[in-house]
């Protein structure tokens, strides 16, 4: 199981708590990469897991560190309207 960093469990809080229009506009270029190198991958592990029932790795780490399944959703959902291809 690989483990979150504080500033991917922050990003992704972020995510699950802010408008995408405001995030769009305040983004730079090192954090669009972040998102699509290092949060996404996240984001679409914990996508599938909840979407299949399989395995619940990522949804368990995600209420270890305080991120409801609402909050997940959230950020998946803000995610995808900031670019991100979760599917």
């Amino acid at each position: 199981m690989t483990d979150f960093s504080l500033e991917d469990l922050e990003f992704i809080k972020i995510l699950a708590n802010s408008d995408s229009t405001i995030l769009e506009k305040g983004m730079n270029e090192a954090t669009k990469e972040r998102l699509v190198s290092q949060i996404g991958p996240i984001l679409r592990a914990y996508y599938y897991e909840n979407t299949s029932g399989n395995t619940t790795e990522w949804i368990d780490k995600f209420k270890k560190y305080g991120i409801s399944e609402d909050d997940g959703k959230a950020a998946v959902a803000c995610a995808r309207r900031l670019g991100l291809e979760i599917s």
